[in-house]
């Protein structure tokens, strides 16, 4: 069955549609029915050639603009001047939509009324946002991180702005502290893109900050357009440090927010996401404290846990203690020794008194002399077979003996040097020469004989000479 609303059901409903789809609309037309009770809101029309759209800009908003109070809902200082509606007026109009319940019509809450030009720049904007884009100036992958809580920052703004006085405050109540350096630039008008694009690069070129920021109040669009020319575009885009865009409102949203590694919705905004609060750092140190106590604690029980393990296995373990386990061991052995040698004894008593028993009835007096006569016969038997047998071995091996030292005799090297020959060694080669091939004129030779060595040379013709022409010479064997 489908779901019947109230009047009221269906209106909120459309509210929360329209409010959620257009949280910020900027819509430019003419000014009609313009209505200003005594509550100081301001009710007015904008109407085209084609359709009529209600507008309600409340009092706070409208002052906030008008006079350079504080801003109601972003709380930072408006810079612009009072704007002079007036019916049959142009004038662009940035706000949020809703629905109206009591009327059942939709209307623009007005945050902020440009008056009769600003459409132009509007398109413009528009215009060069789409070229930017196009050459990736807003692409968040270009995009630098910006430090959390640095200590040097370099603050381009103008010296005598509420703005930067803002921003001061707020830097000195946050964080551990930081050092500043305000680079003066003038942020309206035709001088001001220059001399931010200048100071831009100056901050990049010196290197001393870790980010810098684009400070400035709110205004009107034309007041911020030195945000929105390609000259601080481009000096935002080469920068070589994290630049923080804190420009206007928080409705405005500049050329130089959507290229800066950080957009901040006011310029208290940018202080705010670049240093954290005392309130909050005291209170991480509180919880840090607290987590590091406890896990001390926990850890010093740990400990004690595990001290009281090695201490008692210091103890089980401990020279002391081994003895006195050694020592109840020691004693727990003896007796057990006692013990068991005392059954030994009695069960040795007990099979020796069996022995002795058989023993007396297997060989008393008379049974033991003849088994001692017989034993002595056959010991005397086995006597002579043993002197029988050794003398057949030692005949036998004598015979063997004289067999091996003839067969030693036949093969000794040096037997035949005795009748005469020698043993004839190469010296080149080392090795006994066994036919004439084996040499080559001018061969020494080493010739040995039964009482030392004779020298020779092999002369031509295969007969040899005694060496250097001389006569051989024996030399006593060592």
């Amino acid at each position: 069955m489908a779901h019947v609303f109230t009047v009221g059901e269906l209106t909120q409903a459309l509210r929360d549609v329209v409010e959620g789809n257009f949280p910020l609309v900027w819509v430019k037309g003419e000014v009609s029915g313009l209505a200003r009770p005594t509550s100081g809101h301001v009710y007015f029309s904008l109407k085209d050639a084609e359709a009529v759209l209600s507008v309600v800009w409340f009092r706070r908003t409208r002052e906030a603009q008008a006079a350079g109070g504080v801003h109601p809902l972003t709380g930072e200082v408006c810079e612009a001047g009072p704007v002079l509606l007036r019916d049959g007026a142009s004038v662009l109009v940035a706000g949020r939509l809703t629905v109206y319940p009591p009327r059942g019509g939709y209307q623009l809450v007005a945050e902020l009324v440009e008056e009769q030009g600003a459409g132009a720049l509007a398109l413009a904007f528009e215009a060069l946002k789409r070229e930017l884009a196009g050459l990736g100036y807003f692409d968040e992958s270009r995009k630098m991180a910006v430090p959390r809580d640095p200590r040097r920052v370099a603050v381009i703004t103008s010296p005598r702005g509420a703005a930067v006085r803002d921003f001061l405050r707020l830097a000195a109540e946050a964080g551990a502290g930081a050092e500043l350096r305000i680079h003066p630039v003038l942020v309206q008008g035709a001088q001001a893109p220059a001399q931010i694009a200048a100071a831009l690069d100056a901050a990049s070129a010196e290197g001393w900050a870790e980010a810098v920021c684009l400070v400035r109040g709110g205004g009107s669009l034309e007041d911020l357009w030195a945000f929105n020319t390609r000259e601080v575009a481009d000096a935002v885009f080469r920068a070589t440090i994290p630049v923080v865009s804190g420009v206007g409102h928080e409705i405005d949203v500049t050329i130089a927010d959507l290229v800066a590694d950080r957009r901040a919705a006011t310029p208290s905004h940018a202080a705010q996401g670049l240093w954290t609060p005392r309130r909050i750092l005291a209170q991480r140190l509180d919880e840090t404290e607290a987590a590091l106590l406890a896990a001390g604690g926990e850890f010093l029980t740990r400990r004690e846990g595990r001290f009281a393990e090695l201490r008692r296995a210091l103890l089980w373990l401990s020279p002391a203690r081994a003895l006195e386990r050694l020592a109840e061991r020691h004693a727990s052995a003896c007796g057990r020794l006692t013990r068991a040698g005392e059954a030994l004894l009695a069960r040795r008593g007990e099979a020796l008194d069996g022995l002795a028993q058989r023993l007396e009835r297997a060989m008393g007096p008379g049974v033991l002399g003849a088994r001692a006569e017989a034993g002595a016969a056959r010991l005397e038997a086995l006597r002579r077979d043993l002197e029988r047998a050794a003398q057949g071995h030692l005949e036998r091996n004598e015979v063997r003996l004289e067999r091996l030292q003839a067969r030693l005799a036949a093969i000794d090297p040096e037997a035949p040097l005795a009748r005469g020959y020698g043993l004839v060694r190469v010296r080149r080669s080392g090795v006994f020469l066994r036919g004439p091939d084996e040499v080559r004129p001018g061969d020494l030779l080493d010739i040995r004989v039964q009482r030392g060595e004779v020298a020779a040379v092999v002369a031509p013709g295969g007969e040899s000479a005694p060496r250097d022409g001389n006569a051989a010479r024996g030399r006593s064997k060592a």
